[in-house]
């Protein structure tokens, strides 16, 4: 199978993620901080093994899932006049969980630092990625908002998408304002989220009945 470069790319931060991890082996402690609560402080760790190697096979995961995904689904031909986007959202999210691996090795190696202030960045060009990909995103059966009324008509999956994309990308400039009020930044990332979510799918059922109405009348 034939990689392009964009999924090349993506392999490398997989393969990367496992040198790191064999690398920074030897140094960790036998119990690893891995997990951060919304106050910033560890609640939560595993085996260094598990620690050190469980985003790796997360990531590996991931990869071969969305290296699958443009092959089964029955909308294939759909999902290549975007595959730039997909592939690129790719990248950015197996990007993403390096850069989260980095500081859960960084601070298991003694440095301290307010883990969910650094997170905030990598969330925003996350969320920009996904209303991106969102925006161009056509017709499918795993890529985008996949409401019964955005699976049904065409024209209602083309309007949602463009609205929900655009949500995304000001739900990446929210987040960003969790650096200005630390204690709260955990908010300025679920909640924006949360509330695009709830709009995409109130919006796609509204739009349907209206067309649905529309064309009873016409």
């Amino acid at each position: 199978m034939k990689l392009s470069k964009r999924q090349i790319i993506a392999l490398l931060i997989v393969l990367a993620s496992y040198a790191v991890a064999g690398w920074f082996y030897p140094q960790m402690p036998t119990q690893i901080a891995s997990h951060w609560g919304i106050d910033g402080q560890v609640n939560g760790s595993m085996s260094k093994f598990w620690g050190l190697f469980l985003m790796p096979f997360i990531s590996t995961f991931l990869y071969l899932l969305f290296l699958a995904i443009p092959k089964i689904d029955p909308k294939a031909k759909n999902i290549r006049e975007f595959q730039p986007y997909f592939d690129n959202f790719v990248i950015v999210i197996l990007g993403f969980l390096f850069y989260i691996f980095g500081l859960t090795i960084i601070w298991n190696l003694g440095y301290r630092f307010d883990f969910n202030i650094l997170i905030l960045p990598p969330f925003a060009v996350l969320f920009f990625s996904v209303g991106v990909l969102i925006e161009h995103a056509k017709p499918n059966w795993f890529i985008g908002i996949r409401t019964p009324w955005t699976l049904e008509n065409p024209l209602v999956w083309e309007k949602t998408h463009r609205i929900t994309g655009k949500l995304y990308k000001i739900s990446a400039l929210i987040s960003l304002l969790g650096l200005l009020i630390p204690v709260f930044s955990f908010y300025f990332i679920i909640i924006p989220v949360l509330a695009t979510s709830f709009v995409a799918v109130i919006y796609s059922y509204v739009l349907f009945q209206a067309i649905k109405r529309e064309s009873k009348h016409s």
